[in-house]
């Protein structure tokens, strides 16, 4: 019997490392897209992102939130971005926040919105059950 398409935790075969996917710059996506591995993005997504690693390339876009454990943005995004180590690049421009616990911005990148540390160590201890992947750890912090 077939796995459904719809699988909302996908993965890797056992023994086997996640094969890194790409999305080329022709390639345009309207829904959210999931995967444990890494995305190399150099087209677009219309809906909300959550991978291992993400390197946008200066032609990805992404308009939704992003979560991963690595983000690498050369491209567009318009949403938050969630992840343990951001790096912005010169040609980067981001509209929205960034929850992170390392971060690296080149001269030149663009963002409106915020940039807030989180520390994963204490988020974890306070993150309710929600569906945001397991292996994001930063959370938005409480309004004060």
């Amino acid at each position: 019997m077939k796995k459904p398409m719809n699988n909302p935790n996908p993965t890797p075969r056992p023994g086997s490392a996640p094969t890194p996917s790409i999305v080329g710059p022709d390639v345009q996506i309207e829904g959210n897209v999931k995967t444990v591995g890494e995305l190399q993005l150099d087209g677009s997504i219309t809906g909300d992102l959550a991978c291992g690693s993400l390197v946008m390339g200066e032609t990805g876009t992404v308009n939704g939130t992003i979560a991963a454990e690595t983000v690498t943005i050369r491209g567009t995004v318009k949403g938050e971005i969630r992840s343990k180590s951001v790096r912005l690049e010169k040609s980067a421009v981001v509209e929205g926040d960034v929850y992170h616990e390392s971060l690296s911005v080149e001269a030149g990148a663009k963002l409106t919105g915020r940039f807030a540390h989180t520390s994963g160590v204490r988020e974890k201890a306070q993150k309710p059950q929600t569906e945001t992947p397991s292996f994001v750890e930063a959370k938005k912090p409480a309004a004060e």
